[in-house]
């Protein structure tokens, strides 16, 4: 069994400072050696007098590092920064980029479900208009998904802690705060899971690694504040592929709900498989290069990829600054519309956050939207647009290419693990053939290691050119429909996606789902478009 991690990042860093002074850390330590600063080795003078130094001196360790501390510069997506982009959007719009305007739900109308299968596979948003109304109570919903969460976890395999004592007390106070007439809004009373990347106060977070199943970090992830302070009810830490790759983790693999033979994908692998068999109402996840977009559309749902930066990332795991983001897993696009509007806004913890507008249309005019299309768009999912009054047009050829920000800034992330492994490797004095070395040199989190500084700054110096003629491209659309999301290239150049389903098919028979990829910050237009689609289907309604 791992040591207990108990402890805050304060204590963390303050423990690692110390082992760092008394040389119990690898890597350099600063003052071993003679700088280039005048005099170094000779004598100081001072108060009159000359003293004779016997060594120069030693300066202080360097600050220890962890996994989340930032580096001092932020990826901004917009290549014209973020003060061209407040100014144009203030002045096309001619309202002030920080305005907030509540979300609204509709009633509820007709008869209230009374089959556990019937309600737990509901909308989020239609539970939300049956808890406001006193139909359903917080306590009852919170009581049906934490049966099915353990009656079918142990064949998902999505669950890392289940937590019931903390879920039962949340959705109490949620029903007397709804009873004294005190709702808070759409999530008041909603049960939800989030990805094992984020700290919850009190329970493990473990990165979906065995080394790490016993951390307990004491804080609350900004997303979970936020959805805490809408009331939301926490019933679950749901499974991630180890170290946010993959669906595999320490107890084995996340499954897919309509495929059980099948893995959910990864690395939002709990999320996904979670939410679409009907065992939350919604979930959130993250994304570094498809971790979102890859497990929606493996288990047929609605999910919100959204532009880099409109959601805190503060309190979950780091995997590449520049590229990490913070999305809604749901079972229809409203949802997530609904989640995103309660967690997106910047947090002075997190650097690259920042705050724009979020406008929700149901009844958004297709005709007036600039839609595209790629080779890889679905013919029926097009033809379905064209018949909503869509025109969609065939996009110019993608621009190709990527850096090296994933393999470097994992490696930096995760130095303060990794590093010691690779020290005490080294240490052993014992040969390593050139086999395990170049096996060693492509595994995750070695592989940057090897990379220069002035590779990676050159490689980032591309990206921007990638970023500037992605933006031109865009500057002729809103939106274009893709197959397969172009993940590689709108990860690193931050443009917000929406997958959805769009047919049913396989064997055995599961959704078809595609990706619609909006122009950056556009993710209001990119999911009122997608909603608009998905109210004339009911795809989103099949259950697994």
């Amino acid at each position: 069994m791992a040591e207990d991690r108990r402890m805050d990042r304060r204590a963390f860093l303050q423990v690692s400072a110390g082992a760092a002074a008394a040389g119990f850390l690898p890597g350099p330590v600063g003052g071993l050696g003679v700088g280039s600063g005048e005099g170094a080795g000779e004598g100081v003078a001072g108060e009159g007098r000359f003293f004779q130094t016997a060594q120069p001196p030693q300066e202080p360790p360097p600050i220890p590092l962890g996994n989340a501390e930032p580096p001092a510069w932020a990826f901004q997506p917009y290549p014209g920064g973020t003060g061209a982009l407040y100014e144009r959007l203030w002045r096309e719009s001619g309202m002030s980029p920080f305005e907030r305007q509540p979300f609204q739900i509709e009633p509820w109308r007709g008869p209230v479900p009374t089959r556990e299968e019937d309600l737990a596979f509901l909308p989020a948003h239609r539970l939300a208009a049956l808890i406001r109304e006193r139909h359903v109570s917080p306590t009852e919903l919170t009581e049906l998904y934490l049966e099915r969460l353990k009656r079918y976890d142990p064949l998902l395999l999505c669950a890392v802690s289940i937590l019931e004592g903390s879920a039962r007390e949340e959705a109490q106070q949620a029903e007397a705060e709804i009873k004294a007439g005190h709702w808070k809004g759409p999530l008041h009373g909603l049960p939800w899971g989030v990805k094992d990347l984020f700290a919850v106060r009190g329970t493990r977070t473990t990165w979906g690694s065995a080394a790490f199943q016993d951390q307990v970090l004491d804080e609350d992830a900004e997303v979970v504040r936020r959805l805490r302070a809408q009331g939301a009810v926490l019933l679950a830490k749901l499974s991630t592929g180890e170290f946010a790759q993959g669906d595999n983790w320490f107890r084995g693999r996340t499954r897919n709900p309509w495929n059980p033979e099948q893995g959910s994908s990864g690395s939002s692998a709990g999320p996904a498989s979670a939410t679409a068999a009907g065992l939350v109402a919604f979930a959130i996840g993250t994304e570094t290069q498809g971790s979102i977009v890859s497990p929606a559309r493996r288990c047929g749902l609605s999910a919100l990829r959204p532009t880099f930066g409109r959601v805190s990332r503060h309190g979950g795991m780091v995997l590449a600054w520049s590229m990490d983001k913070v999305g809604p897993i749901c079972r229809t696009i409203e949802d997530c519309a609904m989640v995103f509007h309660a967690i997106h806004g910047a947090d002075e913890k997190d650097p690259a956050s920042l705050t724009l507008p979020f406008r929700f249309r149901r009844d958004v005019d297709l005709s007036k939207v600039r839609i595209g299309y790629e080779s890889t768009a679905p013919q029926a999912f097009l033809e379905a647009l064209r018949s909503l009054g869509a025109d969609p047009k065939p996009m110019p050829e993608l621009p190709r290419g990527g850096s090296n920000a994933l393999d470097v800034e994992g490696a930096a992330a995760m130095d303060f693990f990794i590093g010691p492994q690779i020290a005490a490797e080294e240490a052993s004095g014992e040969p390593v053939s050139e086999e395990v070395a170049a096996e060693r040199r492509r595994a995750r989190f070695r592989r940057g290691r090897y990379v220069s500084a002035l590779e990676y700054l050159q490689s980032q110096r591309r990206r921007y050119f990638l970023m500037q003629e992605m933006h031109r491209i865009m500057e002729g659309f809103d939106l274009f429909v893709s197959g397969n999301g172009q993940i590689v290239l709108t990860n690193q150049t931050g443009h917000p996606a929406v997958v959805l389903p769009y047919d049913f098919g396989g064997d055995p028979p599961q959704p078809m789902t595609t990706v619609l990829v909006g122009a950056l910050y556009s993710d209001d237009l990119l999911l009122s478009v997608a909603h608009r689609y998905q109210v004339s289907t009911e795809w989103h309604l099949k259950r697994p």
